[in-house]
């Protein structure tokens, strides 16, 4: 039943709050690792794992987390959720190895899968179901805005802390929201109690999405398939998935119920949440080192950039829940806000080597508008047809999706960079010989620039050499962000069309009666 007044409020305040602890920690160690590598004297290829742990751990509850919300009730599943991430997240902070790190990160990451989609039912419980664009556009600002903060606020409490730090500031929000979820949030029945438990399904789902997602956490710095693990990686999650689905549709109680399916919203809805997911994600990858490592900007200057396009989404989001709310269509909000990240990719594929921050702002502020365009009608889109128990599955699937998209987008885009970056670096190098005016001008200037600073003849020219050779790594790292850039661009550009797979409905409303 919808609630009102302050209730309504402080029960939407706490599963914001709740789901943005799980989204920032996401991303908020990343900018940390090279500190936790030298402090716990382990190597980048391990202290990766405190990223993958989270993330492919994360991934696997993200669909059972309908199932375990309807089985044990979904405000004591959220309450646990929170306690379990709060104490993990202490115990992240106590770590003395990189073992024990990882260990406590996976425990993170199982209990933050249990966070967001959780959040997002018990807020589209919350509110009437006539302002459900309004409920949704809310949960977005923390969907869409702590991916893309949490770097910075890695950055800044490493620097200015102790990368232990990261972790426990989480305990007194994490205290804060569990006992409000307990005073505030209502009981729900615990519908799936008593009959047999899908262990199978349990077992399948971790094998196939376990390994699907560690694939794309570690394909690309493992050269893909030539690693042995990553082949057969690659088989289980194949064989895993076939396996998983010819369960859950032979059994009379599933852990995942893909009936859902059936809403066509919902089963295009998936592809669109995962298209999002890789623009979300895969932009915010991009842009620190595209920032960082060519135009060297500092972590602090490029946190600085992102908070304006941000904060943009934030005023964006409830200007957005009121459009859908008075039966503007989602699928036109959203072909402007995949239209509007094409134009952010574009411009900023067009950037120099002289690019400063005044150039980067305005795409970044368009960004910022296009994903609050894109969040929350395409939420709402997937989710509007479903009522009862298959809310609580949707939205754990949905934000499953989006979390593997972002995965895969950082995986391809990974992987272009490494390719376009030799591509472009041969190419360039071809000019760069005796035969070339321009190349022998540019050479001799800075010979003569050396020879007056003093070097020796043989010392000038291979110094000279040397600084063709940075020109020509700068200018092909240029010129593979650009392309990233753009082939981002084109994903979401070309999905555009998916969107008019869903059915166009004049008043958007999610019943309320999800118990």
């Amino acid at each position: 039943m919808a609630e009102t007044g302050f209730k309504k409020w402080i029960i939407t305040i706490t599963v914001i709050v709740a789901s943005l602890l799980e989204l920032i920690d996401t991303t908020i160690v990343n900018v940390s690792l090279p500190v936790i590598q030298g402090n716990l004297g382990a190597t980048l290829e391990d202290v990766a794992w405190v990223v993958t742990g989270y993330a492919v751990a994360n991934v696997i509850v993200l669909p059972m987390s309908g199932w375990l919300g309807s089985r044990f009730g979904r405000k004591q599943y959220f309450i646990t959720s929170i306690i379990v991430f709060t104490i993990a997240s202490f115990l992240c902070g106590n770590a003395t190895s990189l073992d024990e790190l990882v260990i406590f990160r996976i425990l993170q990451g199982l209990a933050g899968g249990g966070l967001i989609s959780t959040s997002q039912a018990i807020l589209v419980e919350t509110w009437p179901r006539e302002q459900i664009g309004t409920a949704t556009a809310l949960f977005g600002l923390g969907a869409v805005v702590g991916p893309t903060v949490g770097p910075t606020i890695g950055g800044y409490i490493t620097d200015h802390f102790s990368w232990r730090w990261i972790f426990y500031v989480n305990i007194p929000v994490g205290a804060l929201a569990a006992f409000c979820a307990f005073t505030f949030i209502n009981e729900t029945p615990k519908e799936a109690k008593g009959k047999p438990v899908d262990w199978w399904g349990i077992i399948l789902l971790a094998i196939a999405v376990g390994s699907l997602q560690t694939i794309l956490e570690k394909g690309e710095s493992e050269d893909w398939f030539a690693k042995t693990y990553i082949l057969v990686l690659t088989i289980t999650a194949i064989l895993g998935v076939l396996l998983f689905i010819w369960r859950e549709l032979s059994i009379d109680f599933p852990i995942v119920n893909f009936a859902i399916l059936r809403h066509r919203s919902f089963a295009v809805g998936m592809f669109t949440s995962f298209v999002l997911g890789f623009g979300l994600y895969g932009s915010v990858f991009v842009f620190p080192v595209f920032c960082q490592n060519l135009l060297g900007f500092s972590a602090q200057q490029t946190g600085e950039l992102l908070f304006p396009g941000g904060l943009c989404t934030i005023v964006m989001m409830p200007f957005i829940g009121k459009m859908l709310n008075k039966g503007i269509p989602a699928q036109f909000m959203a072909t402007g806000g995949m239209f509007l990240f094409f134009v952010f990719t574009t411009m900023l594929s067009n950037s120099t080597l002289s690019t400063g921050q005044a150039d980067v702002l305005v795409p970044l502020l368009i960004r910022g508008v296009g994903m609050a365009l894109l969040f929350v009608p395409l939420t709402t889109l997937a989710i509007a047809d479903l009522k009862g128990p298959e809310l609580g599955q949707g939205t754990g699937l949905n934000n499953m999706m989006r979390q593997l998209g972002g995965s895969f987008g950082i995986a391809v885009l990974t992987t272009i960079i490494h390719i376009r970056t030799s591509f472009h670096r041969s190419n360039l190098l071809s000019n760069v010989n005796p035969y070339n005016n321009a190349f022998i001008q540019n050479l001799n200037a800075m010979e003569q620039t050396f020879l007056a600073k003093g070097k020796s003849a043989y010392d000038a020219l291979h110094m000279a050499y040397a600084a063709i050779e940075g020109r020509v790594i700068k200018q092909s790292l240029l010129l593979t962000y650009d392309d990233a850039y753009y082939i981002s661009g084109l994903v979401m550009l070309f999905s555009i069309p998916l969107l008019y797979l869903q059915p166009f409905k004049k008043n958007v409303k999610v019943p309320t009666d999800v118990h």
